[in-house]
């Protein structure tokens, strides 16, 4: 018999997004989204489309987030996803194959392809860069991380599915540097949080470290001048993350 899967989501302001997102799951037993408290449209956009919509704005952390999401999920499988993905024709057919037949305990990785200032990198670091997306739902969760939250699956098997999941990363420069400076300071916070420390020389191998990296490491000049920008975009995400650590450690930042 096959198994139940639920779709499931956290959102906040996505409402451009979500119509291509969910279009791309409609297949799926159910959706469910949780909104953080979007001031657009978003949970209208969702309800239209059949998803299931819950509300929580205590947000703390994208980790706890997807657990509140995950606990109004009534599938055997769950299929954690964006609200910029989309899941293409192969993927949905390999996820469904999977539920028709699926290896219990298991857990199954998913390539992202990531999409960077008009085109979908191959390479950089950015691609297949598989993703733990589908598991069982009494299973596994994911841990508590504010930031680069992962399924906690300890030892479980992983099985890599075939197909893409299509990840629009970077369509507005702007936007994206904004996202990337959030992330960045919730990292800091959290590392400064568990006592974690950061040097004035530690700042700058880690981020010529990251720009050579993604650069010769991950074949980011096979990604043309894409791959030359990422690096750049890379190493200042990585400069952002340990400077603020630094400034934390010594008090010269507000954030605590």
């Amino acid at each position: 018999m096959s198994q139940r899967l639920s779709v499931v989501m956290i959102a906040k302001n996505a409402a451009d997004l979500l119509p291509d997102c969910l279009a791309s799951v409609v297949w799926a037993d159910e959706i469910v989204l949780l909104d953080s408290g979007s001031e657009d449209n978003t949970v209208d956009v969702a309800r239209a489309a059949g998803a299931k919509v819950y509300t929580d704005t205590d947000w703390q952390g994208y980790g706890i987030q997807r657990q509140r999401a995950q606990g109004y999920a009534t599938g055997d499988y769950v299929l954690m996803i964006d609200t910029d993905e989309r899941i293409t024709p192969e993927l949905q057919q390999a996820i469904q194959t999977v539920l028709a037949a699926p290896q219990p305990g298991a857990v199954y990785s998913i390539a992202r392809r990531n999409y960077f200032l008009g085109r979908f990198m191959r390479h950089s670091g950015w691609y297949p860069d598989r993703v733990m997306r589908l598991y069982e739902r009494e299973r596994y969760q994911y841990n508590d991380n504010l930031v680069h939250e992962s399924l906690a699956c300890n030892n479980a098997q992983s099985i890599p599915l075939t197909g893409d999941l299509l990840h629009l990363t970077c369509r507005d420069f702007a936007s994206f540097q904004r996202k990337q400076l959030s992330y960045a300071t919730a990292w800091a916070q959290e590392r400064h949080q568990r006592g974690k420390k950061a040097t004035l020389t530690g700042i700058f191998t880690h981020t010529l470290g990251a720009f050579l990296k993604t650069l010769l490491l991950r074949g980011g000049v096979l990604d043309g001048k894409q791959g030359w920008l990422l690096a750049v975009v890379n190493a200042q995400y990585t400069f952002n993350k340990y400077t603020e650590l630094w400034a934390l450690c010594r008090g010269y930042s507000e954030k605590t």
